[in-house]
């Protein structure tokens, strides 16, 4: 297969099929023009790293789930607590974006959105302090 029809199949544009080589997820032949040439595995890896890059995992923890998923002797407490890790990332991430969103909102509210200059969104943002 080419990197046109690898992207195809797996979703991830040539561009990120090209970085994952670079970093060593995959290691695709080279025909004699130079040209990647990625087999089923190879296919299979880059599916495999764009499901967990959607679910929030960091790429080194995409190079721990593929080499647990390549180790048959794996533990399955040893994926549990990198997905464990990866979902205390994501709700303290929903936890701060709750946090942005209570403030915006009250700066929201306390915008007259009138045709006077005063805007406490305005003043919050250059630093002034908080009524």
């Amino acid at each position: 297969m080419n990197i046109g029809d690898v992207a195809e199949r797996s979703g991830l544009p040539a561009k990120t099929i090209r970085y994952y080589e670079d970093i060593g997820f995959i290691r695709p032949a080279r025909s004699a023009n130079g040209y990647r040439q990625f087999a089923q595995k190879d296919l299979h890896k880059l599916t495999f790293v764009g499901r967990a890059r959607s679910l929030g995992f960091t790429i080194e923890d995409c190079r721990i789930l593929l080499a647990l998923y390549e180790d048959r002797g794996r533990a399955s407490a040893d994926v549990k607590r990198v997905a464990q890790q990866n979902l205390a990332d994501i709700d303290a991430k929903i936890a701060d974006l709750q946090d942005m969103r209570a403030t915006l909102s009250h700066l929201v509210t306390s915008c007259a959105g009138d045709d006077r200059p005063d805007c406490p969104i305005l003043d919050t943002l250059g630093g002034a302090p908080q009524a």
